[in-house]
């Protein structure tokens, strides 16, 4: 894992690092959860190749996005506080020193999301990881290289959800080989683009 901290997320400079590369808040338009080809693969890659021939990562925000971002102090500043931990800020981690696949955590070892109260207390009610942010905290673990990562659902006023989720390595390892392929295919997809 290589980290880059000279900018901070969602900086200029994170948006121009982050374009053309696929990045695991996106490998579930990889992956499936429960394994398998995303039928968004090509809609992404078409994405990243735009982005890379642009210069410049997609800078689109929804509402929910937008309150994530501001809720997030407030739920790190909880989980630090009851862990009895520091968590690491970074700009984002390259998997190697390729720089071909990235994440950009909202801590090192830990992704928050702030959803809606309904679905946050849906959430709670299932008491375990949400199936569709496999793809991106499994993903987290393989650009960094954890065993684990911890996922927090964070609404005010209302109880945490907090779940300690371990690698999975045979999710891991055709997430890697999928990527292997969809790289490939990318740089082949930039190339045509120049060429056209």
């Amino acid at each position: 894992m290589i980290i880059e901290n000279s900018f901070n997320q969602l900086d200029p400079e994170w948006f121009k690092a982050k374009a053309g590369i696929p990045s695991a808040s996106r490998f579930n338009e990889i992956i499936k959860p429960t394994g398998g080809a995303s039928d968004q693969s090509q809609n992404y890659m078409y994405r990243l190749a735009g982005e890379y021939l642009i210069g410049c990562a997609d800078s689109y925000m929804s509402y929910d996005m937008k309150r994530g971002i501001e809720l997030e102090p407030e739920a790190v500043a909880f989980f630090e506080f009851t862990h009895g931990v520091e968590l690491e800020k970074v700009a984002l981690c390259y998997y190697d020193e390729r720089k071909d696949r990235i994440c950009s955590p909202d801590r090192i070892g830990l992704e928050i999301k702030c959803p809606k109260m309904h679905t946050h207390i849906d959430y709670l009610m299932k008491k375990k990881l949400p199936l569709i942010y496999k793809p991106q905290v499994q993903g987290c673990m393989y650009v960094t290289g954890f065993d684990y990562w911890w996922f927090m659902s964070y609404y005010p006023g209302l109880p945490p959800l907090e779940i300690k989720v371990r690698r999975d390595e045979n999710f891991i390892s055709e997430l890697h080989e999928r990527l292997e392929g969809f790289i490939i295919d990318l740089s082949i997809t930039i190339r045509r683009l120049k060429e056209a």
